[in-house]
C-alpha cells in the first residue's frame, strides 16, 4: 500500500464509493449535518479526507473551498437529462462474484478484476476523463489533506494519491471512479488504475493514526476478500480511534433504486441523505468532541 494517511491525532472524514446515488446521498448527509449544527468544513474540523470512487469526487468538492455543503447539495438536484447514463447491473456483479469464487486472496481477486477491466470494451479513457473534469469544481489539489484511492489493475495494489504523489487531481479522481467493466482503467505514470472500491467500499484503514474518524459509506456490504466499512472501523477502534459509521437508511436505499449509476436517482438520494442526517448529528458531534 502506498500513500497512506497515517497521522497522529486529528480528525479524518472517510467518504466511500457508491455510484452517482452515492455522490448525491453523501452530499445530502453533509448538508443535513450542517443544518443540524455540525458543519464539518465550516469550522475546519477535518484534517484528512479519504475518498473512494464516488467519495473521491465528493471529497475533492468539499475540500476545494469553492462551495459549502448547501451548494454541493443543491448541485445534486439539477436536471440530469444531459448526463451520460451507465448501468451497474447483474452481468457485471456476476463477473465480480465469479472472480471472487476463483480467488483465494484479496490480492488475487483484485488482479482478476483488473484483468477483466483491461479487456473490457468501454468508452475511450480521455472521454471519461473529460466528464470527471467537468464535474470537479477545481482541478487543483486542496490545501486540506485529501487521499484518493485507486487499485493497480495489474498488481492489485492499493494506491492512495495525494498532492505529493505527482499525479493531477483529475487523473486521481478519474482512476478512483473507474468502475471495472463499465468505464475504462485510467493511465497514470505508465500504470493502469481502476476503482478503489474494488479493494474496499470505503478504505477506512487509510485513516489509521487519526484520533477521530467519521465514515460516510453508501455501501455497507463486505466479504471475505473485500472488508466492509464496519470491519475497518472496528480495527480503527481497536487501535484507539473514536469512530462513527453512517450507512444509508432503509428510505435512502429505496431512493437509490436498482442502478446506482442512473443520474435520475441522484436527486432522490440526496434528499434522502439530507433527511437522514439529523439522526446522526449527535453521534458525529460526540466523536468530534472526543
Amino acid at each position: 500500500m502506498t500513500g497512506t494517511g497515517t497521522g497522529t491525532g486529528g480528525t479524518a472524514l472517510v467518504l466511500g464509493g457508491g455510484g452517482l446515488t452515492g455522490v448525491g446521498w453523501e452530499c445530502g448527509i453533509l448538508h443535513g449535518l450542517a443544518e443540524a449544527g455540525v458543519d464539518l468544513f465550516g469550522d475546519g474540523l477535518v484534517d484528512l479526507v479519504v475518498g473512494t470512487s464516488a467519495g473521491s469526487l465528493v471529497g475533492a468538492q468539499v475540500t476545494s473551498g469553492l462551495a459549502g455543503p448547501r451548494e454541493l447539495y443543491e448541485r445534486q438536484l439539477g436536471d440530469p437529462s444531459a448526463e451520460p447514463r451507465a448501468r451497474l447491473g447483474g452481468s457485471v456483479f456476476a463477473q465480480f462474484a465469479l472472480a471472487m469464487l476463483r480467488s483465494r486472496t484479496a490480492e488475487a481477486y483484485r488482479q482478476r478484476i483488473g484483468t477483466l477491466a483491461l479487456g473490457a470494451a468501454t468508452e475511450p479513457e480521455e472521454s471519461r476523463r473529460e466528464v470527471l473534469a467537468e464535474r470537479l469544481l477545481s482541478h487543483d489539489w486542496p490545501d486540506r489533506r485529501l487521499l484518493v484511492s485507486a487499485v493497480d489493475a495489474v498488481t492489485g495494489e492499493l494506491r492512495a494519491f495525494d498532492r505529493d504523489s505527482g499525479t493531477g487531481l483529475v487523473d486521481a479522481v478519474s482512476a478512483s471512479c473507474a468502475v471495472p467493466l463499465v468505464w475504462p482503467p485510467v493511465t497514470i505514470g505508465g500504470r493502469r488504475y481502476i476503482d478503489g472500491g474494488i479493494r474496499s467500499s470505503a478504505n477506512a484503514d487509510l485513516a489509521a493514526g487519526y484520533r477521530r474518524v467519521i465514515v460516510i459509506a453508501p455501501v455497507a456490504l463486505g466479504s471475505r476478500l473485500v472488508p466492509s466499512p464496519r470491519t475497518q472501523a472496528a480495527a480503527l477502534r481497536e487501535a484507539g480511534a473514536d469512530v462513527v459509521v453512517i450507512h444509508p437508511s432503509r428510505e435512502a436505499r429505496k431512493a437509490f433504486g436498482r442502478n446506482v449509476l442512473d443520474p435520475a436517482r441522484r436527486a432522490p438520494a440526496a434528499r434522502a441523505g439530507q433527511e437522514q442526517a439529523a439522526a446522526h448529528a449527535a453521534e458525529v458531534e460526540r466523536v468530534l468532541a472526543a
